[in-house]
């Protein structure tokens, strides 16, 4: 068997049977230098340090352009020091997985050390000598965005950081206090320069970082617990600089898959566990090829030579466009988009849902939307970057990342992930941002749905007829768009709809207060929408009243219908049962084919082909928005 330890890395020969890539360099001589003269001390034990950052440290031991490792501080969740860190010797097995489904497997050992960032613990006096070593070039952080947050939502002060506050350098328990306090013994220490890197996937993080540590080092010295001095050269960006930066990779949860291939392998103790605060670590981290770091050049104490590995270093304005173009238009919105609705249409996976043809129309007409724009930070593509994402990041069924870990949060992602969007075409004109249809629907349609679900009302829409073919299979649906791809043309179709749960005796007979009109104004809404249809619709025109009327029946204390040819609705109010509608959706009108029209400017007759990206039908793409305009709908109804 495979030991994931120091002593198991003797047998480099098991190894490399197994396709396991092992360091190229004396991991104990680099460990040893690494706690005498540490340069980067990094906070966050997580996934993401291991499969990324670790990993890009030990490419430039790799390749002799580093020397010593990185110190891992744990700030929040101490059993990851104590399940995957110490019974490992601070080893980690990274496993890389492709889209055609190969691995590249490789032991991690530039980690030289997991210490337990607690002011009470054994660990606290040897954190305290790292930090205040004059060889440290950076500390980093990757915490999440809730780590830097020293206020509830009505902007209290969280009870951890009153304690902090109280009780000065000597007792710090949040992070940042935690970050100010060995700031604080630093400078008594002489004050070495050194750099306060966050490298968290949130916007301006280093702006978070600075502010957080600020705001504690003021609450002391305001309590007379540090003295001005130390504000003063905590404020001193050629001391102590907090430089931003824009990461981008997948380090999804362990995954049971990798888990029972690395057993086969013949690799020891490889047990997935969860800690305390229900995290899921493992020994290992399965992670996607991708990569991106972007980061501001500002370290007054030298730095790693990074770019050896891939990493960009460039200024403050290249990473804010570079983040602004991740965040707010080609990654997270995505993201976002596939977390909400996988989350509420019971998928468990992204790359599942990047298999659903209504889901991925959603995230490439978020991304089309999102593009016209963006602000090109020049060294990356945004549209290289979107189609990279589109079509191999999220269809990868080798990540197992799901809908519900990225869905966490969702309120305080929205605003971030859209709204940059959002206010950049408002700065175009009113008139432009009236235009977009995609992102302000699926975002009030995600919020409506999960307000509905608290309800038990749930939405429901499928295609239900497409160039005339009614409940087409998929591969009558292909057929038929494409024919009329082929031929410069376009077809329509129609969604169908249903929402349970609306209890009986919503709305009203009265004019502007019928369920079907409230419903038709969010329907109407949705550009291409013709024609709206409650239940039965159109075949009534057909029937007599006998065979239209629905007959009523009681069900214990419930009063049912045995039918619903009136779609849930009589006299505009409903009556218990599904609310049923379809809706006609035309053929998209740019079409390649020659049409008659007018030339406005001539004042005559014309002939018009219009050319360029036009779908030849947009039916499928639209059942997520009449699901979003029918969420809608139903929240107004129920008066939410």
């Amino acid at each position: 068997m495979l030991h994931l330890n120091m002593q198991g890395l003797q047998d480099r020969a098991a190894w490399a049977q197994a396709g396991i890539r092992l360091p190229r360099y004396d991991v104990a001589a680099v460990r040893a230098r690494t706690w005498e003269a540490p340069a980067w001390l990094h906070f966050g034990a997580g996934n993401i340090f291991r499969g990324f950052l670790a990993a890009a440290q030990q490419t430039l031991l790799n390749t002799g352009r580093a020397d010593t490792g990185i110190l891992s501080a744990e700030s929040f969740d101490f059993q990851i020091i104590d399940q995957v860190y110490s019974p490992y010797d601070a080893l980690s097995l990274l496993v890389r997985m492709r889209a055609d489904g190969s691995e590249e497997r490789e032991v991690i050992a530039s980690v030289a050390g997991g210490l337990k960032a607690d002011c009470a613990g054994p660990d606290w006096a040897r954190l305290t000598r790292v930090f205040c070593s004059p060889t440290l070039q950076m500390a980093s952080f990757t915490i999440t965005e809730k780590g830097y947050a020293l206020t509830d939502l009505e902007k209290k002060p969280l009870p951890v950081v009153e304690r902090d506050l109280a009780a000065g350098p000597e007792g710090p328990r949040h992070t940042m206090s935690i970050a100010a306090a060995l700031l604080y013994r630093r400078f008594q220490a002489g004050g070495a320069p050194i750099a306060m890197v966050s490298m968290d996937n949130c916007a301006r993080n280093g702006e978070k970082l600075r502010a957080g540590v600020l705001s504690m080092a003021r609450g002391w010295a305001e309590r007379g617990l540090v003295e001005s001095a130390f504000l003063d050269w905590l404020e001193d960006e050629g001391r102590v600089s907090f430089p931003w930066s824009m990461i981008d990779k997948i380090t999804p949860h362990p995954s049971e898959r990798v888990q029972e291939e690395l057993g086969r392998l013949g690799v020891a103790d490889m047990a997935i566990a969860r800690t305390n605060t229900g995290t899921l670590i493992a020994p290992f981290v399965n992670a996607e090829i991708t990569e991106y770091l972007v980061l501001e050049d500002a370290f007054p104490n030298g730095r790693p030579a990074l770019e050896g590995a891939g990493v960009y270093l460039t200024d403050r304005t290249t990473v804010e466009k570079a983040e602004k173009m991740k965040v707010g238009t080609c990654l997270n919105p995505l993201h976002t988009a596939l977390a909400v609705y996988g989350c509420l249409l019971g998928y468990t996976s992204i790359a599942a849902e990047m298999g659903d043809a209504d889901l991925k129309a959603l995230v490439e007409h978020i991304a089309a939307e999102s593009l016209p724009v963006v602000e090109d930070p020049g060294i990356l593509s945004p549209r290289a970057f979107i189609d990279e994402v589109l079509h191999e990041r999220f269809p990868n069924p080798a990540i197992p990342d799901t809908p519900q870990r990225i869905a966490a949060d969702t309120s305080q992602k929205l605003p971030v992930r859209y709204g940059g969007t959002l206010r950049r075409y408002a700065r175009q004109s009113e008139q432009a941002l009236a235009g977009l249809e995609f992102a302000p629907l699926v975002f009030a349609g995600a919020v409506a749905k999960l307000i509905l679900r608290e309800r038990g009302v749930a939405v429901a829409a499928a295609v239900s007829n497409v160039a005339g073919i009614p409940d087409p299979t998929p591969e009558q649906m292909e057929q038929a768009v494409l024919a009329a791809k082929a031929d410069g043309d376009s077809v329509g179709g129609c969604i169908r709809c249903t929402v349970t749960g609306l209890p009986a005796g919503l709305g009203s007979p009265d004019f502007g207060c019928n369920v079907e009109g409230l419903f038709a104004q969010y329907l109407y809404a949705v550009p291409a929408v013709k024609a709206v249809a409650f239940g039965a619709g159109f075949g009534f025109a057909a029937l007599r009243g006998s065979q239209a009327n629905d007959p009523f029946y009681m069900e214990g204390e419930t009063v049912r219908t045995r039918t619903n040819r009136s779609g849930g609705v009589n006299g505009g109010i409903t009556n218990g049962m599904p609310v049923e509608f379809e809706v006609c959706i035309r053929p998209t009108p740019s079409i390649s084919l020659e049409q008659d029209t007018v030339d406005l400017e001539r004042g005559c007759d014309a002939r018009l082909s219009i050319h360029g990206r036009h779908d030849p039908c947009i039916v499928p793409r639209a059942v997520v928005v009449i699901e979003a305009a029918a969420a809608l709908a139903s929240c107004a109804l129920l008066d939410l």
